[in-house]
């Protein structure tokens, strides 16, 4: 399971014009099911997004997380975040989970992290949707849990 996390003061999304979630500050959260994945591996992304330190404390320091600031997560799917790039010019999406299947795990995940304290807002699964975010920082993190037969 693959994660982009990006840090925002603020996030909107949007199908076809019409506002479906929004948050203020806290996570864009960009979530990718590869195949394999399954309930573990997206109990271990949840948590470690719900306590990965990115935001600031009085001193300047990451010392934070999304819950310790009782922020929100707009949690978005996105397949492509599984492309394998590495031959030619055209993405393959192969490595992707079944979207009946990714569906799933990614409300799951969402799940779980309501479960650990965390507001989350969703995207629309397999929609094209319209993505408006103030990224503060900015602070990207590139996260990805590999499931139990992988070796990371």
């Amino acid at each position: 399971m693959k994660a982009l996390i990006q840090r925002v003061a603020s996030a909107r999304l949007s199908v076809d014009g019409k506002e479906i979630s929004s948050i203020g500050a806290g996570l864009v959260v960009y979530l990718g099911v590869a195949k394999g994945d399954d309930e573990v591996t997206a109990e271990a992304i949840a948590s470690k997004i719900s306590r990965m330190r990115i935001f600031a404390d009085e001193r300047g320091k990451l010392n934070y997380s999304v819950k310790d600031k009782g922020y929100e997560i707009l949690l978005v799917s996105q397949f492509t975040l599984c492309a394998e790039c590495a031959r030619g010019n055209r993405p393959d999406f192969t490595g992707a989970e079944a979207a009946s299947r990714a569906e799933i795990l990614y409300e799951y995940t969402g799940n779980v992290l309501e479960g650990l304290g965390v507001k989350v807002s969703y995207g629309v699964f397999g929609a094209d949707m319209t993505i408006e975010q103030v990224n503060s920082g900015p602070v990207t993190i590139d996260l990805e849990i590999p499931y139990p037969e992988r070796k990371a």
